[in-house]
Parts: C-alpha cells; structure tokens; sequence
C-alpha cells in the first residue's frame, strides 16, 4: 500500500518546501519509488518551482504535468470539482509509487484561515495524514529584509499550532507531526514544548494512541537570502559581466554606492549587491579591484542601474581585470533597483547545491528521520535501488567520521563535493591548496567550506616532516632529503604522507590528475595490505535492485592466475566491508569444465588459489557471466552451484574484459558505476575519473571514510 504525507502549513512563507524536501529525502531511503504531488499549484502558465526542485530529487521519476492537481483559479470557480479533481490526479500519481509526498498550497491567493482549511479538507480526501508546518518568524513574508526577521517566541508558535491544530480537527484531518521551521536557535527546546503542550490537549492527536512528534528547526538565514540569480529576476537585469556560476551566491547585503569611490569603499559588506550607477564608472572599477584585492568584503555581485552602456575603454579594462564577479545591468533606477532587491527573497531551488545541502542538514539533525518513516509505516524493501545505497554509504561513513584529505583545493567539484560532505557531517576534511585562494573561491562560489582545514602543501613545518619520513622510507633508492622535500610539495605525495603518517584516515584525488598521478605515490608510501601482492580495484555497479561488485575494472592490465586470485579475495572483502554478501564468480569465456586454452587454465588455477586461501569463501569459476548472473542458465550450465546465477563479485580475467562490460552494463542497463575503489592498500586512497561530477567525488569520499573505518590502525 502507498504510504503519503500531507505537508501544510498555517500560513505562508513557513519553509513548506525545505521540510517538504526533508521528508522526500527521508522517504529516499527506506523506499525505491517516491513521488511528489502538489493538490494547489499558483498556475498553469508558470510552473511551480517548488514542485520542480522535489521532482528534480533523484528518487522521482514522474512527469510535471502529472504532479499538479489544480490551480487557484479552479478552486475558486468550484470548491468540490476541484477537489474531486484533485483526488483523481492524485490517484494516477500513487498507482506509481510506494510512498508520496503532498505539498499543500502557498498562501497566495486567498485568506490563510480558509486556505488551511481547505488543505485540511484534501488531507482528509486523499487519506493522508497532515505534517504541519509552524512559522516561526513574526513577520512571516512581510516586511522582511534579505531574509532578516523578527523571531517568534514559544509562547506565540504555540498559539500558531493551537488555531491550526482546531483547522485541522474541523476537517477531520489526521495530525501526524509537527515541525516549527525558521524558529529561534536559541529557544528550540522551548519552542518544542510550548507546542507539544498544545498537541497533547487537541482531540485530533493522539486518536489512534500514538504519540505525535514534535520538531523545531532553526532559522538559517541563508535559505531565506536571495541569491544573485533571485536579484537579476528581481530587477529584471541581464548578466552583461562575470561567471554565471556565481549567480548562486546567497546575497546578504546591499550598498548603494551613491557617493565618490573613497567614500564607497569603507561601506562594502561581506556578500554584498553594490548598487552603482552606470555613469560612475570609477565607482565600478574601484568595487571589482576591492573585491578582487583580499583586503576588502567579498563582494556578491554589482548592479548596474540606469541603463546607461558602459564605455568601451572600460569594457576593454574589466576584461582585462579578469574579474569572475557578476555585474548586473538594469535599466531601473536606483531607489526602485535597491527596494526590488531589499525585498528579494531567497528560493530552494535544485540550481542551488549550497541551499539544498542546507536544508538537508537542517533537517537530518533536527528530525528524527528514522522515527518519522517507522511512524508513516514505510518498511525497508528487499531491493536496493542505487539511491538507496548511495545513502546507505553516507549514513555508514557518518555513523564513524573519518578525516580525508582532498588534495585538489583548486578545482570547483572539489570544493563544491567538499561543502556537501562537511554539511552532511558525512566526513572531516582536509583540504591542499592555499588557503587564501581555496577559502576565497569557496566564498565566490557561495558555499560553505568553514569547517575543513585548509593547508598548503608548501607549508615549511610539514614539508620538513614528510621530507624526513619519505627520504626515509626511500632511502634504498637512494633518495635524499633534498629531493624528498621537492617530492613532498606535490599535492598527490603530500596528501599520501598525511595518510600515511595519521594526519589523515584516507585520500581522494584525481579530479585534476592522472590515476598514476594519483596511485604512484601510494604504491611507494602507502604499500600493499599483509597478504596482499598487488593494488587492484573495483567497480560498485548498482543496478535497478542490487548492487553487484566488479573487479578489476582500472588497475592491472593482464592479471596472473596468482593476481587474478588476489582481485578475487579483495574483491569479496571489499563487497563485504559494503554490506554485499560475497558469491565469487572467476568470469571465463567457458564453464566449468567444457572450455580450454591458456586463458581459461589462468581462470582455472586462480579459483584453485582462492579456494585455498579463502575456505570460507563462496567462488565459482571458470564461468561466464550469464551463467553467473542468470538463474535460468546457471540451471542448465551448472546445476547446483551455490554462486551460479547469484554471484554478487564478478572477477574479470583482464583489464581490457572489465573496463569494457562495466562501460556496457553502465550505459546500456543504466547502471550507476561507483568507482573505482581501490583495494589493496594498507591504508585508503581512491582515484577519480577527470570526468568526476560533485556527485561522484561525494560517493567517493564516504566510500573512503568507510574503508578507513576497517583499516588496521
């Protein structure tokens, strides 16, 4: 049976969409089909852009057309057509899903006691219990500025919860939870009980005997902020300048340079829209060279009003400045360009990595997720999509955070990778690069990086550390300390010692590098596990519903029966260290006993090898892949085995086999290909594709954390 959840809230401008987004996640992981539908939306000519950030989510696989019930304007023309309307939409969306998430209407249109009412009504209709949301600033939407707003205090949410609440019973309604949003981080715990004390006394909760959680979540003012994107809408400007990746920066300020150049500058706030006229070009030039000097705020952006063009001699100079900060034009003038952007406010939008992971963050440490899916009834299937291992991995590597270093401080995906991961509290980060420069462009990026080390790989105490400790581990190739201070300061071997010496649990690199880059200095620091003989990696395919491990898809080009073994034994290590119960399959053109040739007798051998060195061991070999992976011709093929058409760890007899059928099963099954891990090493390091997307760098680090977290001390 579907299991939903209404999300509705008294008011508007309450965060509906970051819890909405909470829950969604939360569904993600014990659930392969989630879904999304919005009852109410504001129209048909504009899509609804809290819808389209939920359907962007991973686990959704629906349509936008489907996901809307009605407009604002059907409600009005027939209350019970259009509710009758909604149902049946409804109905269509949760024949596709095992749990969906309803969002209740925006409060754009018409009075919040009769909108309330009305969303209770659908709950009711659609047999979905209601999670209420209680604003928790004053103002609520009105009168707020850049997202600054007057906190509510407990007394006053616990009114909110009290008119909603009787709403709520005079539709009959069930109340399932209760979350304050955008409530006062210092009065959380008051906040709860000043609104547990109204839930405990209300008829309609507890009915059924259960208790009905309550959770508040604190304001973060950079969910509310606009970002530079929101001010180009909002002043109906045009990007004439700058790095559009920028736009995402949340704006906390505005200047309104007015005045000569030395009176601007001491006026210049840190993630700040300077607002200039067109015509004061030196204004303009002083702004960008403060910004980009060190000494001054990092500027958000620069807006342009007047509509006046700018000089080409100055154009040539910005060019030449080289300036990534956006610079906005508008024909507006400069009262109406700075109320529009006072009066911006911020959207969650999926464009926006740093506001997703935010509110995210928000959420897992304030609510208890696992409660809130036990509560709505939503069991953990059988099947595992690749969302749901992908989770699986995070909530493993957080459970026991490790310290990985990242030696790429100067690529974008790494810095945006590194702000997801410190905001998930999936790992502690070390970051090489200089910290002016890696902190800035974090800051030019708008994301938030504060909690990571930053450290330069030219920093002298640690250069003549790993210098001593590589001259040292070196010294048979007759490596001096001269050269081994040179060495060191390469981001690949300075982030290699650290692993090496503690500093760090484990590495990941390879965004910007070369795999031999990366593994080199592995091979001569880290060296190979006790009974190890060679570094080899795999691949985590995760399939529609199982994740499978392949082996070796990246490292040894053409393995020996010996090698072939060692693959085989840290493949089914590796499988088990990430929850996959091991069936070895040694993969060969023949099974069992009908082929011959070299290349089969390797395969042969090899499985003799792990038999030996691993009883325990479920292996079967030589096979081919679809006896191993299909039950039917493992039926046929080889009646009986207890890996034949249920292998878990497929072994490739060479390089040029694997890379090629995990591309195929990758792009043709639309299998998510995680990876490579490497296996081997007495200690985590983990090599990138240069092609890595935030995402991978993500999955790689807290795949790191957790070999770091079964590493030998």
């Amino acid at each position: 049976m579907t299991q939903s959840i209404y999300i509705t809230s008294a008011e508007g401008h309450s965060g509906k969409s970051s819890v909405a987004l909470g829950v969604l996640d939360a569904l993600s992981r014990v659930t392969p089909r989630a879904g999304v539908f919005r009852p109410i939306a504001r129209s048909t000519a504009e899509r609804d852009y809290v819808l389209e950030m939920l359907l962007d989510h991973d686990s959704v696989d629906l349509a936008y057309d489907d996901c809307v019930g009605v407009t604002y304007d059907d409600v009005r023309d027939d209350a019970d057509a259009a509710l009758a309307r909604i149902v049946e939409r409804y109905k269509a969306v949760e024949a596709q899903c095992d749990a969906v998430v309803i969002i209740g209407s925006d409060y754009t249109d018409v009075g919040s006691p009769a909108e309330l009412a009305y969303n209770a009504r659908i709950a009711a209709n659609l047999g979905a219990p209601v999670l209420l949301v209680l604003g928790g600033r004053a103002q609520q939407g009105h009168s707020e500025t850049l997202g600054l707003s007057v906190a509510r205090t407990p007394q006053e949410v616990g009114q909110i919860a009290s008119l909603a609440i009787s709403e709520l019973q005079h539709e009959r309604a069930a109340l399932f939870a209760v979350i304050a949003n955008r409530a006062d981080a210092d009065h959380l715990d008051e906040i709860v009980a000043s609104v547990r004390q109204v839930v405990d006394a209300a008829p309609v909760a507890g009915a059924d005997g259960r208790t009905v959680p309550v959770w508040a979540l604190p304001e973060d003012r950079f969910l509310i902020a606009p970002s530079v994107r929101g001010v180009l809408r909002s002043v109906e400007g045009e990007l004439i300048k700058g790095d559009p990746a920028l736009l995402t920066r949340e704006v906390l300020g505005v200047v309104v340079a007015g005045m000569s150049m030395v009176n601007v500058l001491p006026r210049l706030q840190e993630s700040a829209v300077v607002v200039i006229p067109a015509d004061r070009t030196e204004v303009l030039l002083a702004a960008l060279l403060a910004n980009a000097s060190g000494t001054f705020p990092s500027l958000a952006g620069i807006v342009l009003n007047g509509g006046f063009e700018l000089p080409d001699s100055i154009v040539r100079l910005i060019d030449g400045l080289g300036s990534p900060l956006p610079i906005i034009a508008t024909d507006l003038g400069t009262y109406d360009t700075a109320v529009r952007i006072m009066n911006t406010r911020g959207r969650l939008a999926a464009d926006s990595q740093h506001r997703y992971d935010t509110a995210l963050a928000l959420f897992e440490r304030h609510v208890d997720t696992e409660l809130l899916t036990r509560e709505l009834g939503v069991a953990r299937p059988s099947v595992v999509t690749p969302l749901m291992f992908e989770y699986g991995l995070v909530d493993r590597a957080r459970a026991d955070k490790r310290r990985i270093v990242l030696p790429e401080g100067t690529d974008d995906r790494v810095l945006r990778a590194a702000a997801t991961v410190l905001s998930r509290g999936i790992a502690d980060l070390t970051i090489l690069g200089e910290p002016i420069e890696v902190r800035g462009r974090a800051i030019e990026l708008g994301i938030d990086i504060r909690d990571a080390e930053v450290l330069s790989p030219f920093d002298a105490v640690h250069v003549d550390k790993f210098a001593t400790e590589y001259a040292r581990l070196r010294a048979h190739k007759g490596v001096t300390y001269a050269q081994a201070a040179d060495t060191v300061t390469d981001v690949s071997y300075f982030g290699t010692l650290m692993v090496h010496l503690g500093l760090a649990d484990g590495m990941v690199s390879g965004a910007a590098h070369t795999t031999a880059h990366t593994i080199r200095p592995a091979f001569e620091i880290i060296k190979t596990a006790p009974g190890v003989s060679v570094v080899s990696s795999v691949f985590l395919m995760a399939l529609a519903d199982r994740v499978l491990v392949y082996g070796d898809c990246a490292v040894i080009p053409d393995p020996t029966s010996e090698q072939l073994a060692d693959i085989a034994v840290s493949s089914a290590a590796t499988a088990e260290q990430f929850g996959i119960d091991p069936r070895v399959a040694m993969l060969s053109y023949s099974t069992g006993e009908s082929g011959t040739g070299a290349d089969v007798e390797k395969v042969r051998a090899a499985t003799a090898l792990v038999r030996e060195r691993a009883p325990e061991l479920l292996v079967e070999g030589p096979i081919q892949y679809d006896a191993a992976a299909d039950a039917a011709v493992a039926r046929a093929k080889m009646p009986g085995s207890a890996v034949a058409g249920r292998a878990t760890v497929f072994v490739f007899p060479d390089l040029n086999t694997g890379n090629n059928t995990y591309k195929a099963v990758q792009r043709s099954a639309g299998a998510v290909a995680i990876g490579p891990v490497l296996q081997g090493l007495n200690k985590p390091i983990n090599d990138l594709s240069r092609g890595a997307l935030v995402d991978d760098i993500v999955n790689t680090i807290a795949i790191t954390a957790i070999q770091a977290q079964g590493s030998p001390e």
